[in-house]
């Protein structure tokens, strides 16, 4: 007697009391294990499918994983069907999506062995950090290496392990590099107003290009206040001078 191919969705015996049905997913008649939705929502799918269909979304950081099923917005519980390695993976999206959803600023950890979920806590705004789990420093803002030396923009440059090391010695010595000309300039004491051999002015502290000498930035009102004392010392000076030049040549005359 020939057996007619079950139905989709439809449950039957095999003769051994095992109940063989049709799995929605891979469409294949199975006696596999049927899954349970914890009493939430009934549908035929077999439980190694749902445990593939779990770790695609959680391989995608999906916490909240719904039902396979088209227009199901249950959410699936199948905690006594996953594995330990499974389960802590879920354990960990799920963390990642309640701490994503206070609204604080986030980022992973670029090396290809670490991608930990490092948060600004603080609110500032951060560039060079150091990952809590390999302790070694990426840039928050574009989350890559830290490019020592280097701006976000400026990646590129970093051609090489010289320039590498180019970049660690300008950032040791915190040189600060022209924004017309791109080229290191050096600061050994002085005003914080700085002139590069292109010609251009630029703060020395915040390296923004100025077109006149002052610069909003707070670490650098103290070296304008000093550059206008000294002009107004000069002013004062050069006032006497003309005066006893005068006071002079009216004695000859």
């Amino acid at each position: 007697m020939v057996k007619a191919p079950a139905e989709r969705g439809s449950v039957q015996s095999d003769g051994r009391g095992e109940e063989e049905f049709t799995c929605e997913i891979c469409v294949e008649v199975t006696s596999n294990k049927l899954f349970n939705n914890g009493g939430k929502c009934s549908h035929p799918f077999c439980t190694d499918c749902v445990m593939k269909y779990l770790a695609a979304k959680l391989q995608d950081n999906v916490g909240d994983i719904k039902c396979p099923a088209i227009g199901c917005d249950h959410s699936i519980d199948c905690t006594p069907f996953v594995g330990a390695a499974l389960f802590v993976r879920w354990c960990d999206v799920l963390c990642e999506s309640a701490i994503t959803e206070t609204g604080n600023d986030t980022c992973y950890c670029p090396y290809p062995n670490c991608n930990e979920l490092i948060v600004n806590e603080c609110g500032d705004r951060v560039t060079k950090t150091r990952c809590p789990n390999c302790k070694r420093f990426l840039c928050f803002k574009c989350q890559r290496i830290w490019h020592a030396g280097f701006r976000c923009n400026e990646i590129q440059e970093i051609r090489d392990s010289n320039d590498a090391a180019f970049g660690r010695l300008a950032e040791r010595n915190r040189w600060m590099r022209c924004p017309r000309c791109k080229h290191f300039v050096e600061l050994r004491y002085g005003c914080s107003i700085v002139k590069c051999r292109c010609r251009a002015s630029f703060c020395y502290k915040c390296g923004r290009q100025l077109q006149r000498h002052y610069c909003g930035c707070d670490v650098n009102i103290e070296a304008c206040h000093l550059c206008r004392l000294f002009c107004l010392y000069a002013v004062i000076f050069i006032g006497y001078l003309v005066f006893f030049v005068l006071l002079i040549c009216s004695k000859i005359r």
